[in-house]
């Protein structure tokens, strides 16, 4: 984290960089009064997501529930 603040990097550099989950666009739901899968800027969106996994990991949800993936 403090090689990327001392890089300055923004938020789109980041979530470029990133490696997403390949369901991460399964993410759904209202986030800070938006509907994550009615965003259309992207950089924006993949914070969203970020910000549902949060929130949801938080109340105790699975990952596996929220990224909607089989069990193996």
């Amino acid at each position: 984290m403090d090689k990327l603040t001392a890089e300055k990097v923004t938020y789109k550099t980041f979530f470029e960089k990133a490696t997403i989950h390949l369901n991460a666009h399964l993410i759904k739901g209202v986030i800070c009064g938006y509907r994550v899968e009615d965003i259309t800027f992207e950089t924006t969106k993949k914070a969203r997501q970020l910000d549902k996994l949060v929130d949801e990991l938080a109340k105790g949800r699975k990952m596996e529930k929220i990224l909607r993936e089989e069990k193996a």
